[in-house]
């Protein structure tokens, strides 16, 4: 076990927060289990504002205590990437909570914070839902960002995931507020249309998946 700050007390919560409790875990956690196999410079990325230093600290914690595990890949990529084990990937449940938990606490951004597209991963599947799943399957592309990212339904259920869509069913493009707050139900269409989303496509599939009004 790693030399980290322990509450030390015998209480499960404490335990846990003995290991993920640290500033950056959770979210180098995040990174791993939206992008999978990541190398160094991957994660680096993935946290605008982390020290270099600090990474490497976090990095190693993770792999003494069991939820990362570190290999080297083959050529061409011939550089150490790291993964989640079944121990890391268990932390799912923990970050969903944090992330619905979290959700009012995006809409007033102050544009001061950084952003990155494939973020968007965990509050789209968190979120959506597909209120037809027996229907033909349908593609959103969603531009914002540094690159563009596909919400589409799968077998009933919701995948987000980088890159553009043959032939989207709709294409939104517009700052993450926007987006974020039409697809969770937040900010009506109209609405988001006057502050600067653009739409273009079949509006009648946004219904679809927009989670129900409290």
């Amino acid at each position: 076990m790693p030399e980290v700050r322990s509450y030390e007390a015998y209480c499960s919560v404490a335990k846990a927060l003995d290991l993920v409790g640290e500033r950056w875990t959770l979210l180098i956690v995040r990174e791993l289990m939206i992008s999978g196999p990541s190398r160094y410079t991957d994660l680096l990325h993935g946290l605008p504002g982390i020290a270099s230093n600090l990474l490497v600290d976090r990095l190693k914690e993770l792999e003494e205590v069991g939820l990362v595990n570190r290999e080297v890949a083959p050529p061409p990529i011939a550089t150490s990437l790291f993964h989640l084990t079944d121990r890391g990937h268990a932390l799912k449940p923990i970050l969903e909570e944090l992330g619905r938990w979290g959700a009012p606490l995006m809409e007033n951004p102050s544009g001061k914070e950084a952003f990155q597209s494939h973020w968007l991963v965990f509050p789209m599947e968190l979120h959506l839902v597909d209120h037809t799943p027996k229907r033909p399957p349908i593609k959103i592309e969603l531009r914002t960002g540094e690159e563009p990212m596909v919400v589409e339904t799968v077998n009933g259920q919701i995948r987000t995931h980088r890159g553009s869509a043959d032939n989207p069913n709709v294409i939104l493009e517009g700052r993450p507020g926007l987006i974020l707050g039409l697809l969770t139900g937040r900010l009506p269409l109209d609405e988001a249309r006057r502050r600067g989303l653009k739409l273009s496509g079949d509006t009648a599939v946004l219904k679809r998946v927009i989670p129900a009004p409290d």
